[in-house]
């Protein structure tokens, strides 16, 4: 069974950056693609960023591009989400999932298959 646990979260003010880190184990674990989703109070699940495993295609939310760089330590499996110029709408709960196929569209929830517990960003204004 695959286990992701993410790591890295916190508190940190307007303007400021984060690195969130999720750890991949399991006897067979080769994903096709891996991503970072968030929830905010009282909102739904929202795409933020994936990438492809083999390739490194990314894809990412327009609210986090240009400020948000996810990458990928494969011989780690360990995913990682760079946030920097933090806003307070960034204020959420950000999982990290991975899909076991390889998957046309990165954006949905649906299409993967695992997914972590989740860490709390909490940007400040």
């Amino acid at each position: 069974q695959v286990q992701l646990v993410e790591s890295g979260g916190g508190v940190v003010q307007a303007g400021g950056s984060l690195r969130l880190s999720c750890a991949a184990s399991g006897r067979t674990f080769s994903p096709y693609v891996m991503g970072w989703f968030r929830q905010a109070p009282g909102k739904g699940r929202e795409f933020v960023a994936a990438i492809r495993w083999i390739t490194g295609s990314t894809s990412y939310v327009d609210s986090a591009k240009g400020r948000f760089t996810i990458s990928r330590d494969n011989a780690k499996n360990t995913l990682y989400l760079q946030m920097n110029s933090l806003k307070p709408e960034d204020t959420a709960v950000y999982s990290c999932a991975a899909s076991r196929t390889n998957i046309a569209t990165m954006i949905g929830a649906g299409g993967y298959n695992y997914w972590g517990q989740g860490t709390q960003v909490t940007v400040s204004s």
